[in-house]
């Protein structure tokens, strides 16, 4: 479907010479796919859209462009700066941002007042904080108003403000009232009081809140909009059920990182050697925790040495060591969201994995018990009672460094939370290497005792 839509609009936009009836056409087709074919289109092409297109819709489009700057850049400063002005506030300001500080000082003198005051009030929180992620574009009603004069301000605002399936209202001093569906507002009859149906208990955020710790919130409830207050309770924006997915999506990507060891996400044009100034520090310090691990093998070369088909199994153990590991910092990190997490609550997450990785361990050390048992008996022709020893090291180890793993794996994150970093931080690689260091010792502690003696 979306290829069809696309090549349709190649063929009306090629094909017609009526700019009335091309910008009727366009009418019927969303914006996102209008904005899909500006790559395939000439710069003349996309001139003659800029001029048939109204200013309002053409705002929307450039909202949904991957490179919207590219666009901007074949319109003049007066055009452009019309185009920003039109997105919601959020939108116009990460287009804002890929300006140089002259052009984008010169496009935001071209903007009206109102527009400047937005984009300042955005821009004056933490990019970390939820402010940064909110949008202007809401319809704020006093709650005095009558059903009539709500009407009336709802659609005097409905023209410069699409979202409006959730209305705000606010008391005299702007502070934060309640909301109303839309829907309610156009079956009340006129003589209704206006209050009484108006929800006051109502979810809201708090601008200064960091966006990671009322991501739980934002998700918990699945609405359209949820509204945002200052430190006085005023209203000052609302969150969208697309400023929703953008920031889950931004704070996974910023987990992801960070279960990397990287300090922030990387994007494909940033240079060579700032990629390498972020990764390196953290691969110095697994560099060090590699080098303990290996010298604790070193400590038992001698039974290596005696009994070397011990060496075949060392990288299972330590796999199976560090991916248990993993699974309980993603498990344990992202039920860290929530923050009415209580102690009690953590202490049952941490009995849980522990359960969790015990029962895993038992039925896979079980398994290569028997498997590994048969296979150094049969293949490498082993006596039998040596075969089963060597496999009992195996299968015993696998249970004591998995048990160990999931605890590892769920007491780091919560750790880091008490002392008030970030749990993603204490990533899997860290994990993994801490992981390794507990099986390898294990693993030829246990091999040193059972064979060597």
């Amino acid at each position: 479907m979306e290829q069809k839509h696309i090549q349709e609009l190649l063929e009306l936009i090629r094909n017609s010479a009526n700019e009335k009836e091309l910008a009727e056409e366009l009418l019927n087709y969303h914006e996102n796919d209008i904005a899909k074919i500006f790559s395939f289109l000439t710069k003349e092409e996309r001139l003659k859209l800029y001029h048939v297109i109204d200013q309002e819709i053409l705002s929307d489009i450039f909202s949904y462009l991957d490179n919207p700057k590219e666009y901007l850049d074949e319109l003049s400063s007066e055009k452009a700066a019309d185009i920003i002005e039109g997105m919601d506030t959020d939108d116009a300001i990460d287009i804002l941002e890929e300006f140089e500080e002259e052009e984008r000082q010169e496009l935001i003198d071209l903007m009206d007042e109102e527009t400047v005051q937005d984009i300042k009030l955005i821009q004056s929180y933490d990019e970390e904080m939820i402010g940064s992620k909110m949008t202007t574009n809401y319809i704020a009603i006093n709650k005095n108003s009558t059903i009539s004069q709500a009407m009336k301000k709802m659609l005097e605002e409905a023209a410069e403000n699409d979202n409006i399936s959730t209305l705000y209202f606010i008391e005299d001093d702007e502070t934060f009232y309640g909301t109303m569906d839309l829907r309610d507002l156009i079956i009340a009859r006129k003589n209704d009081n206006l209050i009484d149906l108006i929800k006051t208990s109502y979810p809201y955020l708090v601008a200064t809140e960091f966006v990671s710790d009322c991501l739980n919130k934002v998700q918990e409830y699945a609405l359209d909009s949820i509204p945002v207050v200052d430190e006085n309770f005023k209203l000052v924006g609302v969150i969208t059920s697309d400023d929703v997915v953008e920031v889950v999506q931004d704070e996974l990507s910023d987990d992801y990182a960070k279960l990397a060891g990287l300090t922030d996400e990387e994007d494909l044009d940033e240079s060579v050697f700032k990629s390498v100034k972020k990764r390196i520090p953290w691969l110095i310090v697994l560099l060090g925790l590699g080098v303990i691990v290996s010298s604790v093998v070193g400590i038992f070369e001698a039974v290596v040495t005696k009994v070397a088909i011990v060496v075949c199994f060392q990288s299972l153990i330590l796999d199976m060591a560090g991916n248990v590991g993993t699974q309980s910092l993603a498990v344990t990190i992202r039920l860290l969201m929530d923050e009415n997490l209580k102690l009690s609550d953590k202490f049952k997450l941490v009995m849980k994995e522990l359960r969790v990785g015990f029962l895993n361990g038992i039925v896979l050390g079980i398994t290569s018990f028997i498997v590994i048992g048969i296979y150094v008996w049969q293949i490498k022709h082993y006596d039998l009672s040596y075969s089963l020893m060597v496999s009992g090291c195996v299968g015993t180890s696998l249970i004591v460094s998995m048990t160990i793993s999931s605890l590892v794996g769920t007491l780091i994150p919560i750790f880091f939370q008490k002392i008030h970093v970030d749990p993603a931080i204490a990533s899997g690689p860290l994990i993994t290497t801490i992981n390794d260091l507990v099986a390898v010792v294990i693993y030829y502690g246990l091999v040193w005792l059972l064979l060597n003696l």
